[in-house]
């Protein structure tokens, strides 16, 4: 049995932690689910895992059990029960800071995304190897399944809050020199970020107002996954040119649909991500982490961006759209499928199973 401490809602953390929960009730329905704030939604799943917490059997018995708290790694000190204490931080950068590792040092152990993450937590902190466990993060693949485009034009999409750490300023300057008026290509955006306001309207004229305005569309915040899906199945390729993730959720459900994939080659999506199933982008350095906005630059780096990765991305992007000029928009992406077959929520919960 496992008390899981765990936002519910439609952002990443939630995501992962509404994913894991309920694979984990399906394994035991006794698992016994503690929501950080206000769940977005309550199904039948998330109901029975907040009963669990309020059966006063259960109350009476939850010290015996591991907690796992699925959460920022600065606000890991406070758990349920005696038992063994487990962060679950899901970071970007190099390095902590001091509170960060203060709040990790409440934790007896540590579960982590990646092999990358791995090393962050060894090199920064007094974590030893045999107190590290990774859990990667899923995909549903009964809702991201593989489907084609049937669209004549080559639709590229990127889904992910508007930010520089996600690239999206290196992917508006790409796309804008790939192509020209004459190209038949479009590039989708589903990037509203709840946590920056009027800056959202700020990053959607950047990219309408550029050369290439025209053939890029704005896609709002989709309710459900299944809405998500729906989006993603129209579209040809998913571009990801991060300069550092913590895991890339749509990147792997991307894969799931079987469509053509590019991402930077570095951070926690590595660990799904390889010359078989997606088009590469190499760097060649990192840099401060700053962005004036979420990140100072005082603490980690993330990738930096030469010409010489910007000029990989913009081949990527020509020879997707060359591909389909030639016939292969029925193609899928058969590795990226058979990758995310291994890489499911179910799977992420044996593993975390198998690190207790």
């Amino acid at each position: 049995m496992i008390n899981l401490i765990a936002p519910i809602n439609n952002l990443g953390y939630g995501v992962a932690g509404y994913n894991i929960f309920k694979s984990l009730y399906k394994i035991n329905p006794s698992t016994t689910l503690y929501p950080i704030s206000q769940p977005e939604f309550i199904d039948e799943y998330v109901a029975a895992g907040i009963n669990n917490s309020q059966s006063h059997i259960r109350q009476s018995r939850m010290a015996e059990f591991p907690s796992v708290k699925i959460w920022h790694q600065h606000d890991l000190h406070f758990h349920v029960g005696k038992n063994k204490h487990i962060g679950f931080p899901i970071f970007e950068l190099t390095s902590f800071n001091e509170d960060e590792k203060h709040s990790m040092d409440h934790c007896d152990a540590l579960f982590v995304c990646s092999r990358w993450a791995k090393g962050v937590v060894l090199d920064q902190t007094n974590f030893s190897e045999k107190n590290i466990h990774v859990v990667p993060l899923g995909v549903d693949t009964e809702t991201f399944k593989p489907s084609p485009s049937t669209r004549s034009q080559t639709i590229f999409f990127n889904c992910g809050k508007w930010e520089k750490r996600k690239g999206h300023d290196v992917l508006l300057e790409c796309f804008n020199t790939a192509f020209s008026q004459s190209d038949n290509v479009e590039l989708w955006m589903m990037c509203d970020n709840p946590f920056i306001g009027q800056n959202n309207q700020e990053w959607a004229n950047l990219y309408k107002n550029s050369p290439l305005g025209g053939k890029i569309r704005m896609i709002p915040r989709q309710q459900t996954h299944k809405d998500v899906y729906n989006i993603m199945r129209q579209t040809d390729c998913g571009v990801f040119p991060a300069r550092a993730e913590g895991w890339n959720l749509e990147l792997l459900e991307m894969m799931a649909c079987g469509k053509t994939v590019i991402a930077t080659n570095y951070s926690a999506h590595t660990e799904f991500c390889n010359s078989d199933n997606t088009l590469l982008i190499d760097v060649d350095s990192l840099e401060q982490a700053k962005d004036g906005v979420f990140f100072s630059g005082l603490n980690g780096e993330w990738a930096s961006f030469s010409e010489s990765s910007k000029e990989q991305l913009i081949a990527h992007m020509r020879t997707v759209h060359n591909l389909k000029n030639g016939g292969s928009n029925q193609s899928l992406n058969s590795n990226g499928i058979d990758t995310a077959k291994k890489f499911t929520w179910q799977n992420s919960a044996k593993e975390l199973l198998n690190g207790l």
